[in-house]
């Protein structure tokens, strides 16, 4: 009797041992969940913040281009942010350890390709082709990084993407060029400008997905830190090669302004921004990233109506509730997928 009620006892111990495991294994607990859809969530908006950021630049960068060049500026951007970011990549040395080429070349990528090729082929494409065109093909960023977060991450889209993507892309039509067709002939997109253009868009679409690929193996602080100063060499090479003056002013006021306007463009729009954004990238994916790094264009237009006092349209008004329409819907349904 006592070993029947013993063996009893181990089978009634045994089963609700196994029932803890299967649902610590098989089952999600509902505070759990919630926790993980208010992260995701979060990490949501904190890009779309950090892309917002980029939208303050031109506040700095009126001022600097008027003494230097676009390489020149970028270069001292990242020489300001490498002397913040080289003590935080030595306290944090010991996570390069394991890093393998895979994950080396998403690096390069993000630096180079991400931080100084894709400003420069832009900047060049502004300045060779119709303007019209090239911003509306530098808007094809967020195809580029659906198509390699697919891919290389193997992302599933939440449902009706695609749809929320062209609202978004619609919205961001109507800030930039309002209700009017700026393309006159579909010439104007066969053009170099063009091509560089959409050489800009793909690099920084894939620089978003090799960034969430990054945030999976290190730190957000230590993604940020090697996306500078690992850009330093080609950009050193680069305004080497470029061989233009440094036309620094004069006088001590205007070198003040310089030198307030540079620090506030790398610790602003530079290195706050980057921070921001791939503290958000832990949690978000690359897919849905990109679209919510489409609140950088609809802070370039109030920055332009608040500081240059360039009056917002009905059209854009009608943008902004587009794209901040899609983000709300897009982070809603990321939560719900948890």
């Amino acid at each position: 009797m006592d070993k029947a009620k013993a063996s009893s006892g181990l089978r009634i111990q045994a089963g609700a041992g196994a029932g803890a495991l299967a649902g610590a294994s098989g089952q999600v607990n509902p505070s759990s969940r919630t926790a993980e859809a208010r992260k995701s969530r979060s990490g949501f908006w904190l890009v779309v913040l950090g892309a917002a950021l980029w939208g303050v630049d031109p506040l700095f960068r009126v001022i600097l281009l008027k003494s230097l060049t676009s390489a020149q500026i970028v270069l001292i951007e990242h020489l300001i942010i490498a002397l913040i970011a080289i003590p935080v990549l030595w306290k944090n040395r010991t996570e390069l350890k394991g890093l393998g080429w895979r994950q080396g070349g998403a690096l390069l990528f993000i630096s180079w390709g991400g931080s100084a090729i894709a400003t420069i082929l832009f900047t060049m494409a502004l300045s060779s082709g119709d303007l019209n065109a090239v911003l509306l093909l530098q808007k094809m960023q967020p195809l580029f990084a659906i198509l390699l977060a697919g891919l290389l991450l193997k992302e599933k889209l939440p449902r009706h993407f695609f749809g929320l993507l062209l609202i978004a892309l619609l919205g961001t039509y109507l800030l930039t060029f309002g209700f009017t067709m700026p393309i006159g002939h579909w010439s104007d997109f066969v053009q170099v400008g063009s091509l560089l253009s959409l050489g800009a868009a793909a690099l920084w679409g894939g620089s978003t997905v090799m960034g969430r690929m990054m945030v999976g193996h290190l730190k957000y602080e230590t993604v940020t830190s090697l996306r500078f100063i690992l850009a330093l060499p080609l950009l050193l090479a680069i305004a080497w090669n470029e061989g233009a003056a440094w036309n620094l002013p004069a006088g001590t006021s205007q070198i003040a302004a310089l030198s307030l306007n540079m620090l506030g463009q790398a610790l602003l729009p530079g290195l706050l921004s980057l921070l921001v954004y791939y503290k958000g990238l832990t949690t978000t994916k690359a897919s849905v990233a990109t679209l919510a790094e489409l609140s950088f264009p609809m802070v370039g237009v109030l920055v332009n109506w608040i500081a240059f006092q360039q009056m917002i349209t009905v059209a854009q008004v009608c943008g902004f509730v587009l794209i901040w329409g899609t983000l709300f819907l897009i982070s809603r349904q990321g939560a719900a997928r948890q």
